[in-house]
């Protein structure tokens, strides 16, 4: 339960841009090795996925083995989702404000994973990050939060 401390910690990075964008990303990372190949993976850290909070609520994409599950939750936008994941041992980072889309020479040349799709939702500005355990800790290192620090 190492990761469930580590994310009840205030490691959130908020900044003013952040409270005020239109969409706000938060990250969660847990998982039981429920698949042979995660077992090499840092327990709490075998998966993580993410939850979008917009003025209509909230939004939760789940990068599943073999396919993509995106599901419109029915809560309130004022609901803490994150809190509730939290409360479920999960680590939590966010929020991030997701960086406009740039336009690129090739598409990523990286797998289909649940980092992947987190990266992807965060925008070019994430850091790069193979496994869901680099990504927490590139993330909760960057609490200057630079997803957005191009747009300032």
């Amino acid at each position: 339960m190492a990761a469930a401390r580590q994310g009840n910690r205030a490691v959130s990075p908020r900044i003013g841009s952040v409270r005020d964008a239109p969409q706000q990303v938060w990250i969660a990372f847990g998982g039981a090795a429920d698949q042979a190949w995660l077992w090499p993976l840092a327990k709490g850290f075998r998966h993580c996925f993410a939850a979008l909070r917009d003025e209509a609520g909230w939004t939760v994409v789940e990068p599943l083995s073999g396919r993509l599950l995106a599901l419109r939750v029915n809560a309130p936008a004022e609901y803490d989702l994150p809190r509730l994941y939290r409360r479920a041992g999960l680590a939590v980072l966010g929020p991030f404000a997701p960086a406009p889309a740039r336009a690129t020479r090739l598409p990523p040349l990286f797998p289909f994973t649940c980092v992947a799709v987190c990266r992807a939702l965060l925008g070019p500005g994430a850091p790069f990050a193979l496994t869901p355990r680099g990504l927490f800790r590139a993330l909760q290192r960057n609490r200057k939060n630079v997803l957005t620090s191009a747009s300032a």
